[in-house]
């Protein structure tokens, strides 16, 4: 838990070498058919895919994912969890083809088991959206990148950092089609909601910040 609180801060050099004790030591108490040793593999490949190490967190997202199903059964959240990391890592490297249908299973599972009013939903729709936009597949990812954004304000409120990423993918995508003045005040909010959040030296606030910075250098100012 300590190293997922240094992950989210971006202090992956904190938090790699209590995620390989954690993980060593639930193998050592529990043996390697446990889900809390699934859940440990996980959580290193999330931090290796933040570092973009991602020939790292490939062999350990797919051994969760075998573990939960084995252990776990089809039908159960980390299951669905797994399926959506392991395409968030295709999708990063590009194997669009590979990811797209992982998250549909990933969306339809958390749909089936927890309900449309639930921020996993939320997420998911948000992930498959990211997918369709990296594909140009504009008039697909809208309308989820809009349903992701009214679930997250409705479950989260308005000043959580799920609905300032939510605000800065929306946004991007209006950028992608030219529709800079519609971008804007989403990244403008975005930002400073990752500001009071996060503060300015967290990887999202910079991302969300150079966002702005090139949206505005293509609007002129």
């Amino acid at each position: 838990n300590l190293a997922e609180l240094y992950r989210a801060q971006g202090r992956y050099e904190l938090a790699e070498p209590l995620l390989q004790q954690a993980l060593d030591l639930w193998r050592s108490l529990l043996g390697e058919q446990h889900p809390d040793v699934a859940s440990s593999l996980n959580n290193l490949a999330g931090l290796y895919e933040s570092q973009g190490r991602y020939e790292l967190a490939e062999p350990l997202y797919e051994q969760a994912l075998d573990l939960r199903r084995s252990l776990l059964g089809e039908q159960h959240p980390d299951v669905a969890a797994s399926l959506n990391n392991l395409a968030e890592l295709y999708r990063a490297q590009g194997r669009y083809e590979l990811a797209e249908p992982l998250y549909q299973q990933a969306l339809d599972l958390w749909r089936s088991l927890l309900g449309e009013q639930h921020p996993d939903v939320a997420s998911s729709l948000n992930n498959l959206a990211v997918l369709y936009r990296a594909q140009g597949r504009y008039e697909l990812a809208e309308p989820l990148y809009q349903q992701a954004l009214d679930l997250m304000r409705s479950l989260l409120g308005e000043q959580h950092p799920a609905v300032a990423s939510s605000l800065n993918n929306l946004a991007i995508l209006y950028a992608n089609q030219g529709r800079l003045t519609k971008a804007e005040p989403l990244l403008e909010q975005a930002l400073a909601m990752c500001q009071q959040r996060l503060g300015n030296q967290h990887p999202d606030t910079v991302e969300t910040q150079q966002s702005l910075d090139v949206l505005r250098q293509m609007m002129g100012r």
